[in-house]
């Protein structure tokens, strides 16, 4: 026989006793969230006997939600994009001329939003859908990268999550997925960083050179750094490196050859004086739009423009570079680094720093995945760097442990066999 169904002692939305305080509680469709009642005076609702104040306070209640919503409707109805967006641009723009923001965000901010307002900026924000912001963003045939993808609506939402914040607007885009972060897999061999400095002016190639050798942000690190940021101590030069991205401050060892170049540098530019080290031919520092021109036509020059991998060179592949280099010991006889060594010399967390760069050359990430299966970690390299004569090839069979049995061929077994026919 079936059990009887229990019946639910009131409705969805009424008011309820809750036995646990002696209060009288409602719970708005959708959600499960109590709410108390209050009685006119503004005390809670107590008591078994008290049931028709509830109901009568429910009422009141639900009766200031619906003005509520009513008014918050048209105070939210003149809301267009281009207002969500002029707002964040106008809030940038504060926050440049207080330090708070750089340039290059309020930059990127004043282009990805002027150009979404181009394409809907006279629709409602409530009316806005995210198949809209998809659309907008496959339109640009330049965005093909998830990293543009990912900068471009990371200003967007923001956008809109501080209208929701300020001014009580809906976020139509809440939920929007982001494009997934690819880890960071260029950089430049031996080769193409001897070609980048013989190609190049000198000024322009100590810039790269010390890119390469420091891991530093090019532009808003690198070409910011003073003589009065450089610091000799016991063990030889640290540089306090100051980042506008992360807003903090951090020292780093430097490599003698860096220092070298720096000690000149500094001859030109001492403490005092207000000039960075790394200055263009005119004598100005290099900012983005300078360096990622002088870039291009150094590619251009050396024939990598139209390469598949060489053409998406760029001036934060030094950065990239410093951090492959420094995982797979290129500088330490083949000692890599670790994953916080590493968030630290870049100014990253040790997440990002393993998100970018350490599931692909993180050798003391990789080694203990090896040494888990019973493979020698360093058994590649020993291989990689043992001499071998001219014409031959080192066989690429994978190496068969004690413990696993031989596999016997048919070629092998036959003759067994006719053996065994012969004797008998």
């Amino acid at each position: 026989m079936a059990r009887p169904r229990k019946q639910r002692r009131q409705g969805h939305g009424s008011a309820w006793l809750w036995k646990q305080t002696g209060c009288w509680y409602y719970t708005l469709l959708g959600t499960k969230k109590r709410t108390p009642l209050f009685d006119d005076a503004g005390e809670r609702i107590r008591g078994q006997e008290n049931r028709q104040v509830a109901e009568k306070a429910l009422a009141k209640a639900r009766l200031a939600d619906a003005r509520h919503g009513e008014s918050q409707t048209i105070a939210t109805e003149d809301w267009l994009v281009a207002k969500v967006c002029s707002e964040y641009i106008q809030y940038c723009e504060r926050g440049l001329a207080a330090g708070s923001i750089s340039k290059n965000h309020r930059d990127g901010t004043v282009a990805f939003l002027n150009d979404l307002c181009g394409f809907c900026g006279a629709l409602p924000a409530g009316e806005l859908k995210k198949g809209h912001v998809q659309e907008w963003l496959e339109a640009h045939a330049g965005w093909r990268s998830p990293a543009t993808h990912r900068a471009v609506m990371a200003i967007v939402l923001a956008a809109f999550n501080r209208a929701e914040q300020m001014f009580d607007v809906p976020n139509p885009l809440k939920g929007f997925k982001k494009a997934v972060a690819q880890p960071r897999l260029m950089s430049f061999t031996a080769e193409d960083e001897q070609a980048l400095l013989l190609a190049t002016e000198e000024r322009f190639g100590n810039f790269l050179f010390a890119a390469i050798r420091t891991g530093l942000r090019p532009f808003c690190e690198l070409a910011r750094l003073k003589a009065e940021d450089v610091e000799q101590v016991d063990r030889g030069m640290m540089w306090r490196v100051y980042s506008s991205k992360t807003k903090k401050t951090r020292k780093i060892p430097i490599h003698d050859d860096v220092a070298v170049l720096t000690r000149r540098l500094m001859t030109e530019a001492p403490a005092g004086s207000g000039k960075p080290l790394f200055r263009n031919t005119r004598g100005a520092p290099w900012k983005p739009m300078t360096g990622v021109a002088r870039f291009l036509a150094l590619k251009h020059k050396l024939g990598w423009s139209h390469d598949p991998i060489k053409g998406r060179y760029s001036c934060y592949t030094c950065r990239h570079t410093f951090a492959h280099r420094m995982l797979s010991g290129f500088w330490n006889k083949g000692l890599g680094c670790t994953i916080e060594t590493l968030a630290e010399l870049l100014g990253d967390t040790p997440k990002v720093a393993f998100d970018h760069y350490g599931k692909e050359w993180g050798q003391n990430y990789q080694a203990p995945l090896w040494a888990a299966i019973g493979v020698d970690p360093h058994r590649a390299q020993a291989q990689k760097s043992k001499p071998t004569r001219a014409g031959t090839q080192v066989s690429n069979k994978p190496h068969r442990s004690d413990d696993q049995p031989p596999k016997r061929s048919a070629d092998r077994q036959r003759p067994s066999r006719q053996r065994k026919r012969v004797a008998g």
